[in-house]
């Protein structure tokens, strides 16, 4: 029997906020601007999202890997607080899990500054307890790192925990780090690309942790 799930992991972008058409017109800019015409339809952006900057551009063009992301990176902060949404009822459920005593973490590959931004947009502030960025890792997701450091700052243990995220880095970095896994099938990528690595719940809006935290799915 599993045991009571009291610590939830989030994804930030594309599993709490919608983030997008940020991250796309951000790609966007950058990529046609250095390299015209390679990416010209939003398909052939889609393997960048997920990936830290770092990596997606030291792929493109190591020489150029640092210049890359401080222009995506400016563009994307001044375009933010423009671009993101928060999906269906996201900032009542949090409120929701939060009154029902359940940890609270964020555990994204963006930096915790641009993270606690989009916390402050979404008015989603106070209520995570361990918010874990780009920055607070040598190694991101999928790696375990950043969901192990999460549970260590949570002060709970791997079977109470359940990463909920909407690319393959959160599926398979939960795995990695022994925990139960929650695609959202609002994800970009699609329900079927994220059942693919086998999650061990499939959210079809936001309010189904709500059910499954109760031990209703479980």
């Amino acid at each position: 029997m599993d045991k009571q799930i009291t610590a939830l992991l989030f994804d930030f972008d594309g599993t709490l906020a919608d983030t997008n058409e940020l991250i796309l017109q951000s790609f966007e800019y950058v990529l046609n601007k250095y390299f015209p015409g390679q990416y010209a339809d939003r398909q052939s952006i889609l393997p960048f999202l997920g990936p830290t900057l770092n990596e997606s551009f030291g792929e493109l063009d190591p020489e150029k890997e640092e210049l890359l992301v401080e222009e995506y990176r400016a563009w994307n902060l001044e375009m933010h607080d423009q671009l993101v949404a928060e999906y269906d009822q996201v900032t009542e459920t949090i409120k929701q899990l939060k009154a029902k005593g359940l940890k609270l973490a964020i555990v994204s590959s963006k930096r915790t500054d641009m993270i606690e931004k989009g916390i402050r947009l979404l008015k989603l502030e106070g209520l995570f307890e361990v918010i874990i960025g780009q920055d607070s890792v040598t190694n991101p997701k999928p790696n375990a790192e950043p969901i192990l450091l999460a549970l260590q700052k949570l002060n709970v243990s791997k079977d109470e925990a359940l990463m909920i995220g909407d690319n393959y880095h959160d599926i398979v970095g939960g795995q990695n780090a022994g925990v139960r896994t929650a695609g959202v099938a609002w994800a970009l990528k699609g329900e079927a690309y994220l059942q693919s690595f086998e999650p061990d719940y499939m959210l079809g809006h936001i309010t189904d942790l709500l059910a499954i935290v109760d031990g209703e799915n479980q």
